[in-house]
């Protein structure tokens, strides 16, 4: 059998999303060996790409237009999978390992943790606000079964006092105020802005020189980072988001949705 007959019963048996990526693979290989990939390269370093063979492949895609399409929807679909199969393995150690989810988060609620409740929020988004007295009326009537602790997801493209809000919630946590401050945040929303931030500091009694310390510190930015990839890593891209021992809960919803995802947790 020539060399021609083996390539046409090789390409033929390919499937078609493999044969797409096999030629994309191809020609993106060829033309990276015909051009610089870095300027520090020498000369004599370079490798080139018999004019025959990159022709061959050039014309194989002009032949089968789909394969530029077919290889990045298989692409996406890749990514999609993995970032899936992350979220997965992300939610089943949340109920596994709680502690390792919570980490050094606030927290309130029973101190089994056995049934965890993750909320992630940005101080300044108006659905957070409506959520906040929703999860205040769950945690009064559940609270003896679930624990909830606090993720920062401040959406700073869209929300100017959202990270300076989360610091300050940060600052408070350090000196045991947080969901005193968490509170006051919420209710008084329209009022976000350091004024505000130093007079529930106040209120509350803290040390106002810890608190402007703390708030403005690296490790309030880092502490507030941790949250963010782990948002990232959950695949989180608005607020509110509640995940209730690995069940996702999106949005201001109603108390009911709540109280089933704790009947399906406890049922499991």
């Amino acid at each position: 059998m020539n060399a021609n007959a083996l390539w046409t019963g090789w390409w033929t048996g390919l499937k078609s999303s493999h044969r797409s990526i096999w030629l994309l693979g191809v020609l993106l290989a060829c033309l990276t060996l015909s051009s610089c990939s870095s300027p520090a390269r020498s000369s004599d370093s370079q490798v080139s790409v018999p004019e025959d063979l990159e022709e061959q492949v050039l014309q194989v895609i002009r032949d089968n237009p789909e394969v530029i399409l077919e290889s990045v929807q298989a692409y996406q679909q890749q990514q999609q999978d993995e970032k899936q199969q992350a979220r997965q393995a992300f939610l089943q150690k949340m109920v596994e390992d709680p502690a390792f989810v919570i980490g050094d988060s606030p927290v309130k609620g029973a101190d089994a943790r056995e049934i965890v409740m993750l909320e992630f929020s940005d101080f300044e988004c108006p659905f957070c606000a409506r959520a906040h007295s929703t999860v205040k009326e769950f945690m009064a009537k559940y609270g003896d079964r679930v624990t909830l602790t606090y993720k920062h997801l401040p959406l700073v493209a869209i929300h100017q006092q959202a990270l300076p809000a989360s610091r300050a919630a940060w600052a408070a946590q350090q000196q045991e105020k947080f969901w005193e401050y968490y509170d006051a945040l919420f209710e008084n929303q329209d009022r976000l802005g350091d004024e505000l931030y130093v007079e529930i500091a106040t209120d509350l009694d803290l040390d106002l020189e810890q608190f402007d310390r703390d708030r403005n510190s690296d490790e309030a930015l880092r502490a507030i980072q941790k949250d963010l990839e782990m948002a990232d890593e959950l695949g989180l891209s608005g607020t509110p988001a509640f995940f209730i021992n690995g069940e996702a809960i999106s949005g201001a919803v109603d108390l009911s949705e709540f109280e089933a995802a704790l009947d399906r947790a406890t049922s499991r």
